[in-house]
């Protein structure tokens, strides 16, 4: 049984697009390096590893969502993507980095993600991952403001 893809490409580049241009400053925390190998994790589209093949970084770009890989790959066919999940990183090893933006709050199994991710790393290879949703951090930001409401009442 095949699982659906409920990604849509389209509305992702038209409705979405914030998500890579804010990824744009996490590459910056990447300090990607002229000849390194970089693999996106979670590239959608495929705009974040299009800047880093710009800054001449070998990038591949992984994704599990079929539709965003045929999407990427019409954009920016110079650069490698497939068809992949989080959790099952595979024909990769010894990168020099993982760079994942907005994706791994979707990854149903973050541990065997991240030891996916590690495993193909090189010694002393770096990990950069920004991720998040809508709302993502409301009960937490909910917490604070109502201890600090308490605080206030005990102090008054």
């Amino acid at each position: 049984m095949t699982k659906q893809d409920y990604w849509n490409a389209t509305r992702y580049d038209t409705q979405h697009a914030f998500v890579s241009h804010y990824g744009k400053d996490i590459l910056s925390l990447l300090q990607p390096q002229q000849g390194e190998t970089i693999i996106d994790v979670g590239c959608g589209t495929g705009d974040l590893a299009h800047e880093l093949s710009k800054q001449g970084v070998h990038v591949i770009g992984i994704d599990a969502s079929p539709n965003m890989i045929a999407t990427a790959k019409e954009k920016y066919p110079h650069i490698p993507f497939y068809v992949q999940s989080a959790t099952q990183l595979t024909g990769f090893s010894n990168v020099d980095a993982v760079f994942s933006n907005a994706t791994l709050h979707w990854v149903k199994e973050p541990l065997t993600a991240l030891q996916s991710m590690y495993a193909i790393l090189k010694s002393g290879g770096r990990f950069v991952a920004e991720f998040g949703g809508a709302h993502n951090v409301e009960t937490i930001t909910h917490a604070i403001i109502d201890e600090i409401r308490h605080k206030e009442e005990v102090f008054t």
